[in-house]
């Protein structure tokens, strides 16, 4: 059995369905002026007419909001669920979901303390008058939350979790995988699933055009559905003078899913990209994968990490509050995931309205990643493709000597194959000969056609060109011109600058690389003495 050598052979020839979609979404519900305590003044004064704004007007609505959510559980026959501490919220959820049989309805309501910025009042003091006053705050406290999980027949399972204080914001959470999922059953398209994506499908276009289409407008109908269906906490009336939820993205996750078509060949592989990409944290690859420029003023930590569940490892890259993370998905794809925390990490505002705008820096992230492994695992695999060209080789029972890149006569056959690689119908024995001949500075007669077919015959042998059937002409391979190119480029612009830069005079202006070797050989003698 043969195993792919690069990563652009195994994603181009070895991948069977490949997804790019929406993951999971972490929004947040909010109503914009009640986050700020001179907005919750102006709507116990001016909205509701009170002669002062204090918590003491907040204690109320609250149990009238938790009256309701009970009520609302009793009359549906909706189970209300403790969370206990350190529970896996998502564990509870799945039993329950084991359980439903619905298209649509709510599987149970959860109850947890947890940690919430409130508005509180904080007794204050006049420092002229002596007397004491209330004021606002903003401020943190740990209150109770209701979760409640649905099954929706469009999104599939979702959850959203609201603070039981004032200003009572939300959150929701739901998955654009599952979105597909149900569209697809919908539409009667077969499709394997695979945990948390698709393993494949009868009409993968059209699956992939799904998922594109799952947009700001669609997620906005799906929460205010719920939102009217669900106890509010904000009576009609409140609703109607505009303190209304906005939606904005407090996490967003964007997938990319490629099949391969035997598993074990993408299990090896992908653990010889996590070897070969640990240093995917510096700087200046962070620079590369995020398309975003990092200075020593950029806030966060550079990093890669491996972290293993048993035997199956992942690769975790850190940006500023953002990430991206790569996996091998039940032993069966490869899972890259970019995680966007804060959408101001690449400039996009959070409201929900810019959804379009962050799936489209995470997708660009995702592929922006394959790429940079593309071009740090294909040169260490590459060692075969330099020693086809640079060592002798036996074709079909054939020997043919090296093609040397330190033979003048190489160099000139390899930039001859730059020029007649343009020409459309090939080229032949003589069109090579008065290239060759011109670019080592000899006459036309000087060199002879049998001295051209040993040259012809070391580049076919080599894999740099191809004879056309039934002609006398020759074609430059794909490999042949990337092999030319590249070797004609690095010695012309990097061997023989560089060596000119570490064996020549001193140049006029301060030379980097000298100065960089000469440190290093400072280091090595200092090494050295601290041996002996």
């Amino acid at each position: 059995m043969s195993l792919p050598r690069s990563v652009a052979q195994i994603l181009a020839e070895h991948v069977t369905f490949e997804l790019e979609c929406t993951d999971r979404l972490y929004l947040g519900l909010y109503v914009p002026l009640l986050q700020a305590p001179g907005g919750v003044a102006w709507f116990w004064k001016q909205h509701r007419g009170h002669d002062f704004a204090s918590s003491s007007l907040m204690a109320p609505m609250t149990e009238r909001f938790v009256r309701r959510i009970e009520a609302f559980a009793e009359q549906e026959g909706i189970e209300m669920v403790k969370f206990s501490k350190g529970q896996r919220k998502d564990d509870v959820a799945k039993k329950y979901l084991a359980r439903f049989e619905g298209d649509e309805g709510v599987l149970f309501i959860g109850k947890a303390q947890e940690k919430a910025s409130v508005v509180r009042t904080e007794r204050r003091r006049n420092p002229t008058t002596g007397g004491s006053y209330a004021w606002l705050v903003k401020t943190t406290s740990v209150v109770n939350h209701y979760y409640f999980y649905c099954v929706d027949q469009d999104f599939g399972p979702l959850f959203l979790k609201f603070c039981s204080y004032f200003p009572y914001n939300a959150k929701a959470c739901l998955n654009g995988h599952e979105y597909l999922k149900r569209q697809l059953e919908k539409r009667g398209i077969e499709f394997e699933p695979l945990d948390n994506g698709l393993l494949s499908c009868a009409e993968p276009e059209r699956a992939q055009q799904i998922a594109d289409e799952l947009g700001p407008e669609k997620i906005d109908r799906l929460i205010r559905k719920w939102l009217r269906r669900l106890p509010h906490p904000f009576p009609a009336s409140d609703r109607a003078a505009g303190f209304r939820y906005e939606i904005s993205a407090l996490q967003s996750e964007f997938s990319l899913t490629q099949v391969f078509d035997r598993p074990m060949t993408g299990r090896i592989f992908f653990e010889q990209i996590i070897g070969e990409n640990i240093d995917l944290g510096r700087p200046d690859q962070i620079q590369l994968i995020f398309d975003r420029r990092v200075t020593r003023r950029t806030p966060g930590r550079f990093r890669t990490r491996v972290i293993y569940d048993g035997v199956i490892p992942s690769l975790h890259v850190d940006y500023k509050s953002s990430r991206i993370k790569q996996y091998h998905k039940e032993a069966k794809a490869l899972r890259t995931e970019t995680i966007i925390n804060d959408a101001y990490d690449f400039d996009v505002g959070r409201r929900l309205e810019n959804l379009p705008r962050l799936r489209e820096v995470g997708l660009q992230t995702n592929r922006r990643l394959l790429d940079v492994q593309r071009l740090s695992h294909d040169p260490a695999l590459g060692e075969t493709e330099f020693q086809q060209i640079h060592c002798p080789r036996v074709v079909d029972e054939q020997r043919v000597s090296a093609l040397r890149l330190d033979d003048v006569r190489v160099r000139a056959l390899l930039a001859a194959l730059l020029v007649l690689h343009l020409l459309p119908r090939g080229f032949t024995n003589q069109d090579l000969r008065e290239h060759l001949a011109q670019l080592l500075g000899l006459r036309r007669g000087q060199f002879t056609q049998g001295r051209m077919t040993y040259n012809l015959r070391r580049l076919r042998l080599h894999g740099l060109i191809a004879r056309i059937p039934k002609s006398r002409r020759y074609r430059v391979t794909d490999f042949g011109f990337r092999a030319a190119m590249f070797l004609t480029r690095a010695y012309n612009r990097l061997l023989r600058p560089g060596l000119a830069v570490l064996a020549g005079p001193d140049p006029p202006q301060p030379a980097p690389l000298r100065a960089a070797v000469r440190q290093l050989e400072r280091a090595i003698d200092r090494l050295w003495l601290d041996a002996a």
